[in-house]
């Protein structure tokens, strides 16, 4: 029997929630790292398929020439309603529900599924209960404003602690399940009726 293919979360956040700075800046991601990368090569291994948004995609090309990390090893998605006249070799742009797409996606063989972000794409897939797990990486620098992890908007949506770990270097990685059918949507409190006290 296939395995399930999983839609993950993977990513880095400041110690106080940022995924970025305000112009998308990333500059405090530029660290010694550990022996392993955090894992990053395993991950790697486990996945065949990267969902981006197209913010985050046009960051990425800006950090690599050519859009070298664009290649054939993986399924590169990106999620637009304003997809280019002439896509790159190695990108497909996705503009369609999301469930669909996730179901489709998910039906067919592979590995697992990174969503590489940005905040508003991890949360349109997680408002549609369309994100497995989180692997939140967090770095022990505060950088005051920026990104955060998810598009606001409200919402309850318990998660259940897999794993986590401590990295010489400070960063802790918590590894979560997103509790299924936990997705709570806006409730509209109701007022208490009129006294008819005088």
């Amino acid at each position: 029997m296939p395995r399930e293919r999983k839609i993950i979360t993977y990513i880095a956040t400041s110690a106080d929630g940022y995924i970025a700075r305000p112009d998308g800046g990333v500059e405090w991601l530029d660290r010694p790292r550990p022996p392993g990368n955090y894992g990053m090569g395993a991950f790697m291994r486990s996945i065949d398929t990267i969902l981006w948004g197209r913010k985050t995609y046009d960051q990425a090309l800006g950090f690599t020439e050519g859009g070298g990390m664009f290649g054939a090893k993986v399924r590169n998605c990106v999620f637009t309603h304003r997809p280019p006249a002439s896509p790159p070799a190695g990108v497909e742009f996705v503009d369609e529900p999301i469930k669909a797409f996730a179901s489709r996606l998910r039906a067919t063989p592979g590995k697992h599924i990174w969503m590489m972000g940005g905040a508003g794409i991890i949360a349109a897939f997680l408002d549609e209960g369309q994100i497995d797990e989180f692997m939140i990486h967090v770095v022990p620098t505060f950088i005051g404003e920026g990104i955060p992890l998810l598009a606001p908007r409200h919402r309850l949506v318990p998660l259940k602690l897999l794993s986590s770990r401590r990295y010489p270097d400070g960063v802790v990685r918590l590894h979560y399940a997103v509790e299924r059918g936990a997705l709570s949507r806006p409730r509209v409190q109701r007022a208490p009726p009129p006294s008819s006290a005088p």
